[in-house]
């Protein structure tokens, strides 16, 4: 029976990267009384501000139910704000609001710090060409994911 070195195998090493990121930033962020739904919605609308519901479910990867009651308790708290679209006005697009600011750029701060302690030890060199091999095995999924599979089954060499 074929018996596989777990440890090492990066699909287990890149989830619990990702756990253990979600759990320090948790914990960096617990004093300013966010939620990680929380802040995970506010991370992505300061990245696609005035993204729609609809877009912002699809993004966060949740039920558009879900999100919805998720806005509804931020927008209770003044962090966001939704209005109307401008060509379609069953669809609502999401705003951070001036109140969040401050929240905001703790989070990013708190962000930076996690990046920094986690790539501590690394060189530049090191750090930029984790970096790249990360983003060429997203495109590698991409690919699969939208059908057109690794180009000819090989990849581009990252080294």
């Amino acid at each position: 029976m074929f018996q596989e070195d777990l440890s090492r195998n990066f699909g287990f090493i890149l989830n619990d990267v990702a756990r253990l990121m979600r759990t320090n930033f948790d914990r960096k962020v617990r004093a300013l009384g966010l939620t990680r739904s929380q802040w995970w919605v506010l991370n992505h609308l300061f990245r696609n501000n005035g993204a729609t519901q609809s877009e912002l479910a699809d993004i966060l990867e949740i039920e558009k139910a879900t999100l919805g009651r998720l806005l509804d308790r931020m927008e209770q708290k003044g962090w966001i704000r939704r209005e109307s679209h401008a060509n379609d006005r069953r669809a609502k697009c999401v705003y951070l609001t001036e109140e969040v600011e401050p929240s905001i750029k703790a989070m990013r701060s708190a962000a930076a710090e996690m990046r920094r302690d986690a790539l501590a030890g690394l060189s530049r060199e090191q750090q930029e060409g984790f970096v790249d091999v990360l983003l060429a095995i997203k495109a590698n999924l991409s690919r699969s994911e939208n059908g057109n599979g690794a180009r000819n089954g090989r990849t581009r060499n990252v080294s």
